[in-house]
């Protein structure tokens, strides 16, 4: 199980599944006297804003259209100039935004890849048809990623990795698992 290329995370001020709009970063701070921004990426693939050319920033939740006139890396840290915002207390009033991008625009990914943001509400199973309950969230971690599965008042904490992940069909929001023993039950 590789992690995406893209999103590392949904952030849960937008809508997961089926989102018209994905979150690519956060706006952190001001850059200079003219409007620019900080943004932290919420991406593996940072560079991918020197692509942008429009985005959207939630709130509201429609997103609020901007275009991408300038952008450039800051010690690793995009600093984005986003157009009608020409005045540092403008960019104050963005931050604490997210930078989104529309659904149709999210890069494709290889097989076996997938979008934290496409797994959140799947179903997750046992190869033998047993619920185990919902991936409620996906935590990025230093080797594998790890899903919060959520069942009624229970979470528990899945690892994602070949061993155990052994089919994801995100048509049909459904992940199939193979747990060690004592898994499920130990978070229990």
């Amino acid at each position: 199980m590789t992690r995406s290329a893209e999103i590392t995370a949904a952030p849960t001020d937008l809508p997961v599944r089926d989102a018209a709009l994905v979150a690519v970063g956060r706006i952190v701070r001001t850059q200079g006297r003219h409007g620019e921004v900080r943004v932290e990426p919420l991406t593996d693939t940072p560079e991918r804003f020197g692509d942008l050319r429009e985005c959207w920033l939630v709130p509201p939740p429609a997103g609020e259209r901007h275009d991408v006139e300038s952008m450039w890396f800051q010690r690793g840290v995009p600093v984005v100039k986003l157009s009608a915002i020409t005045t540092m207390t403008d960019a104050e009033a963005l931050v604490g935004r997210l930078v989104t991008i529309p659904r149709a625009a999210v890069r494709p990914l290889p097989p076996d890849r997938y979008y934290a943001f496409d797994l959140v509400g799947c179903a997750v199973e046992t190869a033998e048809g047993m619920d185990l309950g919902t991936v409620a969230e996906v935590l990025v971690g230093p080797e594998h990623d790890l899903w919060t599965v959520q069942r009624g008042s229970r979470t528990w904490l899945l690892p994602a990795v070949a061993a155990i992940v052994e089919r994801v069909d995100l048509a049909g929001r459904r992940v199939t698992v193979r747990p060690p023993e004592g898994l499920v039950e130990l978070d229990a």
